[in-house]
């Protein structure tokens, strides 16, 4: 018995690209999925989807050549809280470089409370979703903290002491932390956690005692953002290793 989906009314897009452009189907979901579609004016993003009187272009000059697994690195505003497995459409716009396919297949693997920035970690590779499911929290993940106020050494001292507050599973997280710069105003800090929560960096910190201006991840193993602004991105490197 056919399934809801595949009685629908229309053709799969995928059918319609590929009676249009005379090639196979495989070669008109590689278009789609490289962006080079138009379902009434808007780049298509699902070679699935059931079209029936909508306007189908294909881009005269396209080449189905297969999409390579991208994994990207976006330097995460604060203000947007990142979860296991969110797909990065909706976060950044689609364009020549990155197809709405894409960004719905990119899914995040380095989850982020909302008030934290830095790097973000977005991969559709699957021996890096591997890779950081399974090892991930095993790495050194490091950041830069911005706290409000002149912090003592025996805050800190306090703040080493309730690590276990981040435990995420059975083991016991690793914390190496120092003093950047320090002011009346604010204090700088830079931490290395290992087998942590990230989301719940945050109310550690405020059951501390302190007061978190910015929290920013600079790095997740071997891998650091870079140079990068805020709300930018950058791909992964061909010999970048986590």
């Amino acid at each position: 018995m056919p399934d809801e989906f595949e009685s629908s009314p229309g053709e799969r897009l995928a059918k319609r690209v590929a009676a249009l452009r005379g090639c196979s189907r495989a070669q008109a979901e590689r278009l789609i999925e490289g962006g080079r579609v138009r379902v009434d004016g808007t780049v298509a993003d699902d070679p699935a989807r059931r079209v029936c009187h909508e306007t189908v272009e294909v881009d005269p000059e396209a080449v189905a050549e297969p999409l390579a697994p991208l994994t990207l690195l976006w330097h995460k505003p604060a203000g947007i809280e990142l979860a296991e497995g969110q797909a990065l459409a909706g976060l950044l716009a689609a364009g020549a470089d990155l197809s709405p396919w894409q960004l719905k297949q990119l899914r995040c693997i380095s989850p982020m409370p909302a008030a934290s920035s830095g790097l973000a970690v977005f991969s559709q590779h699957l021996g890096v979703l591997r890779k950081l499911r399974e090892d991930g929290l095993l790495l050194e993940h490091e950041w830069m903290l911005d706290l409000a106020g002149a912090v003592e050494a025996a805050q800190l001292d306090a703040l080493a002491q309730q690590v276990d507050r981040l435990a995420l599973g059975p083991r016991q997280p690793y914390l190496k932390l120092s003093v950047g710069s320090r002011s009346a105003e604010r204090t700088r800090v830079r931490l290395a956690l290992k087998t942590y929560a990230p989301l719940g960096l945050p109310g550690w910190l405020r059951q501390a005692g302190l007061k978190p201006i910015a929290l920013q991840r600079l790095r997740l193993g071997r891998v650091a953002l870079g140079q990068v602004e805020a709300g930018g991105w950058r791909l992964l490197g061909m010999h970048e290793r986590f």
